[in-house]
Parts: structure tokens; C-alpha cells; sequence
């Protein structure tokens, strides 16, 4: 039974309003944990991380003694993406955005670093067939009987078990049928909103990571999944996307022996030439998937009308 209390709990740290409706009281504890982790982390990161880095990266950047040292690291990262600011926000077609990294093990990757050593960027999964995807495309092709979905069934055998899903990051707990209808509207939603009204880069708590590998495409990272998901499903024509990590051949290559500031701005300039990743990687374990030439929707809302470019051209 659903409990009373639902619309009454505490929303968690970065999340979205339309989810306020859904809360639990019975999930106060876990969000003030979330919440308390949330203002930690962001504190260290405002008052001890941040500082330690700038310092490192001027270090590097004015050429001091024992900077290369610096660059082997792979230089502070947070730093180095507020140094370059809007110059990493890239726009691409999502449904090129295909590909993402099998996550890198921490031997090869100090996920604190801008520049990353390692195979990392050889095996990569492909994004029209995972979750992400497959959830948004099933909510849209069920929004009349969302009780057909495989995510509804999946709530709902967690709830028969007794095992209710639990969502501490938004204080929502799915304990009643209707409760996890309710959840997938919301997501239904966004979708339509995303469809009426184009993206809005402000909308999520996390901004549409992207990777660079070794030849200078982009690879997804695990962050804004579900928005770009929507983005391939409705046919928008560009999103926006942030560089958060270059491999470390790239980085050679582009800034070829320069350093410092130099080494930077060779970077800003190419990064524009950077294009999403579209094949299979070398050390991929599955076989690539065999997709229809008409695996995507016909673009609809925003990503239907013309340009304004188009507009004038068939004046």
C-alpha cells in the first residue's frame, strides 16, 4: 500500500522538483545522509581540492622547476576544465554519440586527472541497446499502459518480494503500483518537454560528459545518460557535451612538446575537431549489434521544425 506520507519527504540533494510529488518521509534519514554527503564532498572540493589544484596547475603552466611532473600526473583536472571553461562544451548530433567507455580501471586512470594513460579508450559499449535507451524507448512506445514496461515490472517484482526500489539521491521509495506508474510519467515528461521546448543544459544535475580518445573522437562518459537517451529518441539535432578527460596520445599529439599556457590553447583549438565516436572498439568482448537502417524514431517536436536557415532557404 502506498504510504500516506508520499509528497511530504524531503527531496534529495540536485534533484529535480517533479519528483517532490513522490517523496517519502520514510526516506528522511537516507536523503539527510545523502544531503550532509552532498555539502561534504562540495565543501572539500570548495575549500581544499580546488585551491590545491589551481596552485598546481599555475605551477605547470608559469614552466617552475618539476612541472613536467605535473603533466605525467595528468594534470589537476577540475582546474584545468575551469581554466578552459566554455572551450570543452562541444555541440554534436546525439544520435552519433554512440558509443561510451567500459569504465577504466583505477590502475590506469586517476580519475582526478585531465589526462588519462591507458586502453581505456579500445573497448567501448554501444548506447542503442543499453538501459538507458531501452528504458526511454519503452515509457514512450507504452505511455498509454505504462504497466507493459520492463522497468514497471521490475519495480514491481521488487515490490512483491518486499524489497520496494529505493532512490536516496531523491528521497523516493516505490512502495505501491500506482507509486511506480507515477515514477515513469515523470520521466515521460521530461521527454515531452525535451520534444516541446529543445534542451536545456541547466535541466539535470550532472552536464553531458564526454571523453576524448586517442584519435580525437568522443566517447560518452557515465554521466547525463537518460537526457542524451531522450535526445536520440525524439532526434534533436545538437546537444550540448563537456570534455571532462583526454588520453594522453591525443594530448601529445595536439600539443606537440609545448607546455603551459601553449599547451592549453593548442588544445582549445582543437577540440572543434573532435567528433562523437561511432565504431566498435578493437578490445570490445560482444559483437556489434546489427541494427535496422531504421533503428531511430522520425524526429518529432523541436526536432522537426526547420531551421531558420532552412526556413530561408525555401523562400
Amino acid at each position: 500500500m502506498q504510504d500516506a506520507s508520499t509528497g511530504k519527504g524531503p527531496l534529495g540533494p540536485e534533484a529535480d522538483q517533479a519528483f517532490q510529488p513522490l517523496t517519502s518521509t520514510a526516506m528522511t534519514g537516507q536523503v539527510r545522509i545523502a544531503r550532509l554527503s552532498y555539502h561534504a564532498r562540495n565543501g572539500s572540493q570548495k575549500y581544499l581540492t580546488m585551491p590545491f589544484e589551481r596552485m598546481l596547475l599555475r605551477y605547470w603552466q608559469h614552466r617552475l622547476p618539476g612541472s613536467q611532473r605535473i603533466e605525467r600526473w595528468g594534470l589537476p583536472r577540475k582546474a584545468v576544465i575551469e581554466t578552459l571553461g566554455d572551450a570543452l562544451i562541444l555541440h554534436v548530433d546525439p544520435r552519433q554519440l554512440i558509443r561510451i567507455i567500459g569504465w577504466p580501471p583505477r590502475s590506469e586512470c586517476a580519475f582526478n586527472s585531465f589526462i588519462w594513460d591507458g586502453d581505456w579508450d579500445l573497448k567501448r559499449e554501444d548506447l542503442r541497446i543499453g538501459d538507458r535507451y531501452r528504458f526511454i524507448s519503452d515509457i514512450d512506445e507504452h505511455r498509454q499502459h505504462l504497466e507493459k514496461t520492463e522497468r514497471y515490472q521490475r519495480y514491481l517484482d521488487d515490490l512483491r518480494r518486499g524489497k520496494p526500489a529505493r532512490f536516496r539521491q531523491l528521497g523516493i521509495r516505490l512502495d505501491s503500483p500506482e507509486l511506480i506508474k507515477r515514477y515513469l510519467q515523470v520521466y515521460l515528461r521530461f521527454l515531452d518537454n525535451m520534444a516541446t521546448h529543445g534542451f536545456d543544459a541547466d535541466k539535470g544535475k550532472d552536464e553531458l560528459g564526454v571523453a576524448v580518445s586517442r584519435e580525437g573522437r568522443l566517447i560518452k562518459i557515465n554521466k547525463g545518460l537518460h537526457r542524451l537517451a531522450m535526445a536520440q529518441r525524439i532526434g534533436l539535432p545538437t546537444v550540448p557535451v563537456r570534455v571532462q578527460w583526454v588520453h594522453r596520445d591525443w594530448w601529445a599529439n595536439v600539443t606537440d612538446g609545448a607546455r603551459g599556457a601553449e599547451a592549453l590553447a593548442r588544445v582549445k583549438a582543437a577540440l572543434p575537431l573532435c567528433v562523437p565516436e561511432t565504431e566498435a572498439g578493437p578490445n570490445d568482448t560482444e559483437q556489434p549489434a546489427i541494427l535496422s537502417e531504421d533503428f531511430w524514431p522520425i524526429p518529432r517536436g523541436v526536432a522537426s521544425q526547420p531551421s531558420d536557415t532552412e526556413d530561408r532557404n525555401t523562400l
